[in-house]
């Protein structure tokens, strides 16, 4: 302390200059940003991947975690409700499409089925999109493709034709929209990710809210073939939403040379895609393949492994109920105004309940513990699709949509967060891509062979019977595994402990109230500190 107060202020103000250049020097800042109160927040609270680098598709940039990703966030919202939540609408137009065409309950539920399975098995195009045209020009193709399916649907004259139009060209176009939506908001929160998330489920159940009410308006005004083509025009809003997604660019800092202004980095698989031209198919297949879809972490990652085959597991009967909802309603005598309005309701649920989940689950107890709640709330929701077996009255399948909207807001909201805990960002599109391939295989039969059941035994109730049985399996799965796996890693921690010494806390240096900076040693500050022999703090 003596010698701590010997110091003269002229070397007080020096010290203090030089510690403040070092520190903008290591994080690139400059001295009015250090003083800024968010920042001082972040490092109160060691919220440090709040400041983690973010891949983009310009580069290395900075999560902003605000500013313009609110508008993002919101143009993902809108993506998702125009995507996810459309096949679950076709269910108005089911009845029609059987009249039409003198379709089986099996046949016409392929229409769904092929839009679903397409919009989750065109990851791995959908990620070489990204990669050459980036994120907003993907989704604005997206609009356009699904636009131009639906459009294109209403002038279709056989259930064949049906199948390509509406499954196949609008699936896909959902597919462009919806994964680089999802996959850019990734990049722009990081520490409020668990809550952009959840927000951006919400778009879902904003199309369940509002789909329903506006598919029946436009079946009871224009018909199936009319409604088709109008919300072939609606589905262009894509198009709007993809242009506000702009890519991150990096922060440029005053008295220092801009980031990225030389040339652009090299693409780390060039010399691969030069090999690849004289290689023959095969090779470039599999360069393809492992590229675009994370092989690779699904067999050494085992916790990505679990998660696939457990959400592969519950796709498989996770959407049917939304697509034999209103045919069940409707063919146990209920007006199918009446029957859309239930849709409405579980789009309500969904809206009111998500927003206060993101933020509950981002309280940092849950950290760690996302893939749990996620498991308990897959099995109500499961549980639920069981109620309907009880009777096909209104009050019934009131009950039951709310369970299963309150269940399937939670599922939403940490879906595509459990999967970023398992798996790098870096590798989050492939393993996405991944993911979504195998979810379209399930997808794809679910709604089929729901059909097949109604044909055989001639009633819907078994439908949600099975249903039932499917998810809940799938949910224990995931709770029984991921418990063994946390137990089993505990378990290697507590063998292999290194006996390290606690290494000394390093001298910190005060800028802004209430926030400490590590100090780094120059070698100037080496020599002083021999020649005077003592440490110097200064606090501003």
């Amino acid at each position: 302390m003596t010698q701590r107060n010997g110091i003269s202020g002229t070397s007080d103000r020096i010290l203090h200059s030089e510690a403040s250049n070092v520190f903008q020097q290591a994080n690139g800042m400059d001295h009015e940003k250090i003083q800024e109160a968010d920042d001082c927040e972040l490092e109160e609270r060691g919220q440090e991947e709040g400041r983690r680098v973010s891949v983009a598709v310009t580069g290395a940039v900075e999560a902003p975690d605000g500013g313009w990703g609110w508008m993002v966030l919101v143009a993902t919202i809108l993506v998702l409700a125009l995507t996810l939540a459309f096949p679950s609408c076709v269910g108005i137009f089911y009845t029609d499409l059987q009249n039409e065409f003198h379709a089986t309950n099996s046949e016409t539920s392929w229409v769904p089925s092929i839009m679903t399975s397409a919009l989750h098995a065109g990851g791995p195009f959908c990620s070489m999109l990204v990669e050459k045209l980036g994120c907003r020009a993907t989704i604005m193709l997206g609009g356009v493709l699904s636009g131009l399916g639906m459009a294109a649907s209403s002038f279709t004259q056989s259930i064949t034709e049906l199948y390509i139009t509406t499954g196949v060209i609008t699936g896909l176009g959902f597919c462009f929209s919806f994964q680089p939506a999802v996959t850019i908001l990734g990049h722009y929160f990081v520490r409020r990710r668990v809550f952009a998330n959840a927000m951006s489920s919400t778009g879902t159940a904003l199309g369940l809210c509002t789909l329903p009410v506006l598919g029946n308006y436009l079946h009871i005004e224009y018909g199936w073939r009319g409604s088709f083509l109008i919300l072939g025009a609606v589905l262009l809003n894509c198009c709007v939403c993809g242009a506000v997604m702009r890519p991150l660019q990096p922060k440029r800092h005053r008295g220092q040379p801009l980031m990225n202004h030389g040339p652009p980095p090299p693409d780390e698989n060039s010399d691969s895609k030069k090999k690849g031209r004289v290689r023959t198919i095969w090779s470039s297949m599999l360069a393809f393949l492992s590229k675009h879809m994370a092989f690779n972490q699904f067999c050494n990652n085992l916790r990505y492994r679990v998660y696939s085959i457990g959400i592969t597991w519950t796709m498989l009967g996770f959407v049917v109920p939304l697509v034999y909802l209103v045919p069940y309603a409707t063919a146990n005598d209920m007006e199918p105004s009446q029957a859309a309005y239930l849709l409405s309701i579980l789009g309500i649920v969904n809206i009111v309940v998500r927003p206060p989940f993101g933020i509950v689950f981002n309280m940092p107890w849950f950290k760690g513990r996302h893939v749990y709640v996620f498991s308990a709330a897959l099995l109500v929701n499961g549980l639920s699709n069981s109620i309907c077996c009880i009777g096909p009255s209104f009050h019934v399948l009131l009950a039951y949509v709310v369970i299963y909207g309150l269940s399937m807001s939670v599922v939403g909201s940490l879906m595509f967060t459990v999967l970023m805990d398992v798996v790098e960002m870096s590798c989050f599109p492939s393993a996405l891509g991944l993911l979504a391939v195998m979810e379209s295989v399930t997808l794809l039969i679910g709604p089929p062979l729901a059909g097949i059941l109604v044909d055989r035994t001639g009633h819907y109730f078994h439908v949600f019977f099975a249903c039932s049985a499917v998810v809940a399996s799938a949910a224990v799965f995931l709770m029984v595994s991921f418990c063994w796996l946390d137990k089993k890693e505990r378990k290697a921690l507590n063998q292999v402990k290194p006996p390290t010494a606690p290494e000394p806390a390093a001298p910190a240096i005060d800028i802004v109230p209430g926030c400490q900076y590590s100090s780094v040693s120059t070698e100037g500050d080496k020599d002083k500190a021999s020649a005077n022999g003592a440490e110097h703090i200064t606090s501003v």
